[in-house]
Formats: structure tokens, sequence, C-alpha cells
């Protein structure tokens, strides 16, 4: 793909987001049960943080939202997960649809090391057999590193491997390899844990910018973060060897501000966690 010359960005084809809602999830692996009836509201066009101690099950009720949760062999599940008042899970619906829909960036950049930063953006396509005409993919793939804050950096070396980018700018590549297939939701875990300030500041940038067109939900122990980047909260905790609940979720600035519950109040001072 040709460099394009500086000036206007491409036109950006917005998708619809998508509101996911979580009714009375509780999840198991084996006999040991880690979520107890989580219900959670996570509106369209918002971030939606998860917050909590390690090991209260924010993680898996992440990968819940896009049916990965099951692909581990000893795990269970009940309740719903709603995307705009339809069950992912209900038995009509492909596991496939479900992610493209839904799509997920880890907490370590992981893209195709040996492949290159255009074919890295468009592997998703590939995977779900989509097929595009060179214009077209040329055009994707440029949107999408737009998108991710990621386009003007890379622009004239889209045929180098993702391998040879640092590590801020392949979270990013990973952002435009999720946003290429159009989810209407992003999940993110931990996206940033591995990052320096200046790659953190980036992704949270970028954050807050694709919110206009992609719900975004993402679970961080960085209470600072969470409080920079979501517009609503939901504090997990794990007590005792119980399983994950809910404590206590709202609009970002009481949850920080005004907390109802003490274990709140005491979580996001750093009293413990």
């Amino acid at each position: 793909m040709p460099p394009v010359p500086a000036g206007k960005p491409p036109a950006v084809r917005t998708g619809r987001a998508g509101a996911l809602d979580a009714e009375a999830v509780s999840a198991w692996f084996g006999d040991r049960k880690v979520l107890d009836r989580v219900s959670l509201a996570m509106p369209a066009h918002e971030v939606t943080a998860l917050i909590g101690p390690s090991g209260c099950g924010k993680s898996t009720f992440l990968r819940i939202l896009n049916r990965m949760h099951e692909l581990i062999g000893s795990a269970a599940l009940s309740g719903r997960v709603l995307l705009d008042g339809e069950d992912i899970y209900d038995r009509g619906r492909r596991i496939t649809h479900a992610r493209r829909e839904i799509g997920m960036v880890f907490q370590k950049p992981n893209p195709f090391p040996a492949m290159s930063l255009y074919d890295n953006v468009l592997a998703g396509l590939k995977l779900g057999g989509v097929r595009a005409g060179r214009d077209e993919r040329d055009a994707l793939v440029e949107e999408c590193l737009t998108r991710a804050g990621l386009w003007n950096e890379v622009r004239d070396r889209l045929r180098q491997p993702g391998g040879a980018l640092s590590g801020g700018q392949q979270q990013r590549l990973c952002i435009a390899r999720a946003l290429a297939v159009r989810p209407r939701v992003l999940l993110m875990d931990e996206p940033c844990s591995a990052l320096d300030p200046t790659s953190t500041r980036r992704v949270e940038e970028t954050v807050a910018e694709l919110k206009s067109d992609v719900t975004i939900v993402i679970v961080t122990h960085n209470m600072q973060q969470a409080a920079r980047v979501s517009d609503s909260c939901a504090f997990f905790l794990a007590e005792q060897g119980t399983p994950g609940v809910i404590v206590e979720h709202g609009p970002t600035e009481r949850m920080f501000g005004a907390p109802v519950d003490p274990r709140t109040a005491d979580y996001v001072n750093g009293r413990f966690g």
C-alpha cells in the first residue's frame, strides 16, 4: 500500500455500538464457583470499567461477555448476556458471530510478529472468510489504524512485521485489528498493564475517541486510569473464599467521590487491594 499524502484523514465508517446487559451471571471452574449472580448494564457509547482486587472474577466476567469462558474444558456458567436485547448464548447464535460483534483486546499485546502491519489489521477478516478488494482493504487498514491512533506513526512502513513495533504500538495495532471486523462492543483486559506511561496515555486517548461508535468494557487495576477513561464503574469483590460479586456500580464520578458501600471507598482510596 503506497503512503498517503498528509492532510485530511479518511472518512471513518462508524458502526452501531451495542448495549450489553449481564443478567444473573454465575460461573464455575469445575466445582469452584468464581462468580455469583452478577448483573450489570453496560450502556452503548460508554466506557464501563471493571475494578476490584485480583482474583475477584473481573477477567472471567469479561471473557464471558464474548463467549471465551466456554473454551475452558472445566468451565460452566448460568445466566444471560444480552447484546441489544438478544442473548449471545442462544442456541441459534454462532460463537463466531458473537465474537465479531464483541471484540477483545488482551493484557499482553499479541500481534502476529512475522506478519506485516497491513496483514495484522486484516487478520480477523481473513479468519472469518470475509472477501474484500484491494482498494477496500487499503481503505480499511488506513481507517482502523487511524482510529487506533497509529496511522501517522506507521503509514510508511506497513509492510514491516508487527513484532518490530514498540509495546504500546503493538497494543494499538491489536486494537486496530479488533476494529477491522466492525465490532459493536470492544472488551479490553488490562490493556495498559505492560506499557510505559507515554504508551498508556496514547491508549487512553484512543479509548476516549473510540466510544463515539463502539461500546467499551475495560478491566483495570489502575484506579487513576479508571477515573480518567470510564463513564461508569463496577466494583467486584470476592471475600474469604466466596465467589466474586459486584459490591457497587454506578457513574464513575459517584463511585470515586461518594460511594455508597464503605468497601468501595476503601478500595478506590487504596486502603486494600
